[in-house]
This record gives C-alpha cells, sequence and structure tokens, in this order.
C-alpha cells in the first residue's frame, strides 16, 4: 500500500523535523516547507504537487496559515489540520471558515497530533468503503453517493468535504436524533470526550448553504442532545 503523503507547513525547524520524524515512524511519507519563507513556498509546494493531508502552522512569515488556506481552497480540496499557539474560538472558527478540517493547539503532545492524523485517515478510508451507487433522500434534498453531490430540488448545493460527510450521516439516520459525540466520531473520527464544539460550528455552515429563508430548517436542534432532520408535526 502506498504511504499516505504529508506535506508539513512550518517554520519551527525543530518542530517541523519532529513531527516529520514522527510520521515517518507512523509509516506515512513527509515533505517539510521550512525554509524562512516557508508561507509562500508552502502554498506553492501545495498547489503544485498532490498530497493527502496538509500540517498548516498559523503564524508563517510572507504569507500566514489563513492565507495560505485560503489561496490553497481555491485551486485544491487537499484536507488541512491546522497547528498554532492561537487557541481562541474566533481564530478555531476563522480557521474552519476558510477550509481547515482540524485545528490543534500548540503546544500539543505529539501522541495527540499522531492520533488526529490517524482519525482523519481512518475517516476516510471508512468514508470510501460505505459508498454505494445510490441516492439518500431528505424532503427535497437529495445525495448522490456515486458523485458525492447533493441537489435542492434542481439546484446544486456546493458542499465541503466535512459539511458533506456531516449531512450525508444526518440523511443516514432520518428521524433520530444524532448525538454531537456520535457526529464527532463518525464525520471526524474522533473518540469520545474530544471537543463537540466543532460541529456546532459546521451545522451552521450548513444550513446557511441547504436551508430556504422563511421556511423551516432542514436540521432541528435538540437542546442538550444533538441534531435530527425529520418532519416537523
Amino acid at each position: 500500500m502506498t504511504s499516505k503523503k504529508i506535506l508539513i507547513i512550518e517554520d519551527e525547524k525543530n518542530l517541523a523535523r519532529f513531527v516529520s520524524l514522527e510520521l515517518e515512524h507512523e509509516g506515512y511519507a513527509t515533505e517539510i516547507k521550512d525554509n524562512g519563507r516557508s508561507g509562500r513556498s508552502g502554498l506553492e509546494e501545495a498547489t503544485s504537487k498532490d498530497y493527502d493531508l496538509i500540517l498548516l502552522d498559523l503564524m508563517l512569515p510572507e504569507l500566514d496559515g489563513f492565507e495560505v488556506a485560503r489561496r490553497l481552497r481555491k485551486e485544491k480540496d487537499t484536507p488541512i489540520i491546522m497547528m498554532t499557539a492561537r487557541d481562541s474560538t474566533m481564530d478555531r472558527v476563522a480557521g474552519l471558515d476558510i477550509g481547515a478540517d482540524d485545528y490543534i493547539t500548540k503546544p500539543f503532545a505529539i501522541e495527540e497530533l499522531l492520533a488526529r492524523v490517524r482519525a482523519f485517515f481512518r475517516r476516510e478510508e471508512h468514508g470510501h468503503a460505505v459508498e454505494r451507487a445510490e441516492n439518500t433522500s431528505f424532503r427535497d434534498l437529495v445525495i448522490d453517493k456515486t458523485n458525492r453531490t447533493v441537489h435542492r430540488g434542481k439546484k446544486v448545493i456546493d458542499l465541503t468535504r466535512r459539511e458533506y460527510d456531516l449531512l450525508l450521516t444526518l440523511m443516514q439516520n432520518v428521524g433520530d436524533v444524532v448525538t454531537r459525540e456520535h457526529l464527532v466520531s463518525q464525520v471526524w473520527g474522533y473518540e469520545e470526550g474530544t471537543e463537540t464544539n466543532v460541529v456546532d460550528v459546521y451545522i451552521r455552515y450548513l444550513r446557511n448553504k441547504i436551508d430556504v429563508e422563511g421556511q423551516d430548517s432542514y436540521i432541528q436542534t435538540v437542546r442538550g442532545l444533538g441534531y435530527v432532520m425529520r418532519e416537523r408535526k
């Protein structure tokens, strides 16, 4: 099996090298961009070559991590885990808003980072394994699993990978309340005890894209539990 390729865009050379060695010990292939202009050179590397995952520092010279992610998302959908010492909620939301798939705060235990990387690839492999050539629908929303596309009536809804997986999980459980913990496990691949605020952020993204003004939301909040897709009585 071909090793998963991970690009590390990080200007702290010692940290980048340490992370690279640990990832390679786990069986991944890595590339580091840490030459003093890592923001710009990292973006060039990410857009010119194909990687399975990018570990992206937020505080970079020339181009910061936010700008790197923003520009990369215009060209590619390569998954991104942001690594940063800035742990405010606004920074996390900003990172997710521009397309980051996950966010880990420095200083972090290397075991946590490795677990998140493993969880990401495990979720990806599981997602591909359960794909079926059939449609899933709720009201006028239709998911075409073969092409991983979403339609509301005749309108195509443009979703990110994570938004698609979240919507699919909810639509596969129509009528049942899906807890935040279960969504974190199914969509992000994390185990119990992981912070679940990210679910609320992505539910907001989904509602902004799929809901119709003046009509009931497709996704209903069950206070204290999670979310459900069901017809209102």
